[in-house]
């Protein structure tokens, strides 16, 4: 069976489009995309005290990235990057301070991101988590974005802490 021409253009239009879809790119007009999509290097994790004074929350020199697709999916990553290797090379037998040290010096989840610029709301739904408790949760934070440089404040822990982490946006997404 023989198809017109204006009927393959058709088809193969469809094509291109649901695999823009699938990919994230954008095809024809969409729009460009959420506004924090990119690539983001952590510049600080920080611990905001009740009685105003601020320390490292993962050390002094944490480690981190933070992925954002143009539909608002993300993965990101926090550690502190002096967590103890295991002395064995075997994660599957480490020792209580081997396992605490990899627990507690890291902080990673993925999934979307929903954003209010005017209230200065990020909200992180959370679809999977290095802390299993907080999957299936929608966590919100204040922020901050001025140029590349995305700041926010995690709602205050139980002693009063405030995690404030802050991210610069990397590579070609700079442009932004």
């Amino acid at each position: 069976m023989r198809t017109s021409p204006a009927r393959r253009f058709f088809a193969a239009a469809g094509l291109v489009a649901g695999l823009a879809a699938a990919t994230g790119a954008p095809a024809g007009d969409a729009p460009a995309g959420f506004p924090l999509a990119g690539t983001w290097t952590l510049v600080a994790a920080d611990a905001l005290h009740p009685d105003g004074t601020r320390s490292s929350d993962y050390g002094a020199a944490p480690k981190g990235l933070l992925m954002v697709d143009r539909q608002g999916r993300y993965s990101l990553q926090i550690f502190r990057a002096e967590r103890p290797h295991f002395a064995n090379g075997d994660k599957a037998h480490g020792s209580l301070v081997e396992y605490q040290g990899a627990v507690k010096g890291s902080s990673t989840h993925y999934g979307t991101l929903e954003l209010d610029a005017k209230r200065h709301l990020l909200v992180f739904h959370i679809d999977g988590a290095s802390f299993p408790n907080w999957e299936g949760q929608q966590q919100r934070r204040t922020f901050e974005l001025r140029g590349n440089v995305l700041s926010y404040r995690v709602p205050p822990r139980p002693d009063g802490d405030v995690p404030i982490s802050v991210w610069r946006r990397i590579g070609a997404d700079m442009a932004r």
